[in-house]
């Protein structure tokens, strides 16, 4: 049995960290920024996070991410022997962490929240394509 590289992991779940919070950054931004405010002009949504400051929620979303980033490298790490190496297993890896991560809760919200569907679709995809994303450059990074 072949062991996992554990400092391989975690330079690829740092790299894999960076380029999440990239897209999550370009999510939130880009494709939610007037989203977010509509929520919040019609008070479907909350102008800033109940009982903590924007700063330390900013801070544990992109540790969050990291972390997810970790979980991503570790299972790609530890499925290259029974699925081999490269981007194909690294896609699927992402996608089954992704899906896990970003369906069932914006399932929910979608269904029971207050504002429309498109903020938690999005937010679905900020997880998939992010999970995506942090395999591959995680997988690219890992060495055994």
């Amino acid at each position: 049995m072949i062991a996992v590289n554990t400092r391989r992991v975690l330079l690829g779940a740092l790299a894999g960290g960076v380029v999440w919070g990239i897209w999550s950054t370009v999510v939130n931004v880009f494709f939610l920024g007037a989203r977010y405010q509509a929520a919040e002009k019609v008070g479907t949504l909350l102008l800033e996070p109940r009982g903590i400051p924007v700063p330390v929620f900013m801070s544990l979303w992109y540790v969050t991410l990291f972390v997810l980033s970790f979980i991503v490298c570790w299972f790609y790490a530890s499925g290259r022997a029974t699925r081999g190496a490269g981007p194909g297993p690294a896609i699927q890896v992402g996608a089954f962490v992704g899906f896990a991560a970003g369906f069932p809760v914006n399932i929910s919200v979608a269904s029971w929240g207050t504002f429309g569907r498109g903020i938690p679709f999005f937010w679905g995809l900020d997880m998939f394509i992010g999970a995506i994303l942090a395999a591959l450059v995680g997988g690219w990074l890992y060495k055994d």
